[in-house]
């Protein structure tokens, strides 16, 4: 162990050296993936939006649905097998491009039923399109990066969105029944969010999802742009669409991500871990072949039978009680008999004497000599040392025989 502890010095040392130095020169990047993740942290996730949430509709349940829409509401509709039924705003931000035919039909009756459906995406299903006759097209920002966001009705200043290379907007639409509720616009402005009357309830249609990002809640006063969306919301129970069951297959439930995970992204603590656990068990391996707890030396219980029946025989025979010690003998042979070969000992005739020699495999004149003497003893009130020594030898020649 002398040897090889210098040996795990020098290595340690060196990993830990080229861990720092790769740490050191690695540059951070920022990913800007629009993932629109309720779980992710990351400048175009959502965490900061699923987070406010409970905050936004204080005195309501806000539920995460980690399963296809379709489903999910069918569990939970009348007279079905669900914890509840389903009532409220039912919310997608982004990538609901997976949803189902079955999926969009239950969304559709959620609304029809005096719900509302609410869907911020750039583009939707194509079910959607053509159920509710709307056409979305694209313009590219060609000048810069910027567009602007505002709300028909409601009075706050246009919201910038950077970053962006071109908008979405709602190419046709039913005019006269939809409304109007916001606009984007590049060089001029573009439908991009329209209320949808849909049997007793409401469908929202938004074309921009980045506003509801962690990099845009954050950024000067732009979440008041996404309070002004929420508020078109009803007071009631939410259903929040999770990214998570797209990644992970939206029939089953989702798997909460390690808490290390994030760690483990860091390169630098990746090394540092991955070192720190491999000499943990290269220090455990060396330390078992090395060191042995000292084994206790346990003596083995005596057995001090012997020792008790020959204490007890003392006794007797020093008291010279023979009666007792014969009635003992004798009891202990017939009990024996009766445990080993399922005889009755009440009887101890010539049919017992027979049947005795007949299952035991003895001679009948020995079987014979030593009932007859138990019978013989039996009878007798007054014992000598003699009568017990011969009772001894009658019993002995029983089982040698």
């Amino acid at each position: 162990m002398k040897k090889i502890l210098p040996v795990l010095i020098i290595i340690v040392s060196l990993v830990v050296t080229a861990s720092v130095a790769i740490g050191i020169q690695r540059t951070k990047t920022v990913d800007w993936e629009e993932s629109f993740n309720e779980k992710s942290n990351k400048p175009y996730g959502i965490s900061v939006f699923y987070k406010e949430l409970p905050n936004l509709f204080k005195d309501y349940k806000v539920r995460t649905v980690f399963h296809q829409p379709g489903s999910y509401l069918r569990a939970n509709s009348e007279d079905s097998y669900g914890e509840h039924v389903a009532e409220g705003s039912f919310i997608i931000i982004g990538n609901s491009d997976y949803l189902e035919n079955d999926s969009v039909d239950e969304l559709l009756n959620f609304a029809d039923a005096g719900n509302t459906l609410f869907i911020s995406d750039y583009y939707f299903s194509q079910k959607i399109h053509d159920t509710l006759n709307i056409d979305v097209d694209y313009i590219l920002n060609e000048k810069d990066s910027i567009s602007y966001q505002s709300l028909k009705y409601i009075d706050i200043e246009s919201t910038i969105i950077d970053k962006n290379e071109g908008d979405y907007y709602f190419a046709r639409f039913d005019t006269i029944n939809y409304h109007v509720l916001g606009h984007s616009k590049i060089d001029y402005k573009h439908v991009n969010f329209i209320h949808v009357p849909f049997g007793k309830g409401n469908i929202y249609l938004h074309l921009e999802p980045k506003a509801f990002t962690n990099y845009n809640l954050l950024k000067e006063e732009r979440y008041k742009y996404v309070e002004g969306l929420i508020s078109y919301l009803p007071e009631n129970n939410v259903y929040f669409d999770s990214y998570a069951k797209i990644q992970t297959g939206y029939d089953g439930d989702v798997e909460k991500e390690s808490n290390l995970s994030w760690f483990l992204e860091q390169l630098s603590f990746r090394w540092a871990w991955y070192t720190a656990v491999i000499f943990g068990i290269l220090f455990m391996i060396f330390n078992a072949k090395r060191r042995q707890r000292i084994i206790k030396i346990i003596k083995p219980l005596q057995n001090t039978t012997i020792a008790f029946v020959k204490t007890v025989s003392n006794l007797y025979f020093e008291t010279q009680d023979h009666k007792n010690l014969i009635d003992k003998k004798i009891t202990y042979f017939l009990e024996k008999i009766r445990t080993d070969f399922n005889l009755d000992t009440s009887a101890l005739n010539d049919e017992f004497i027979e049947r005795l020699a007949a299952k035991t495999g003895k001679k009948k004149e020995v079987v014979k000599k030593l009932i007859n003497y138990i019978n013989w003893l039996r009878s007798k009130n007054e014992f000598f040392e003699e009568n017990l020594i011969k009772l001894n030898k009658h019993i002995e020649a029983f089982y040698t025989t």
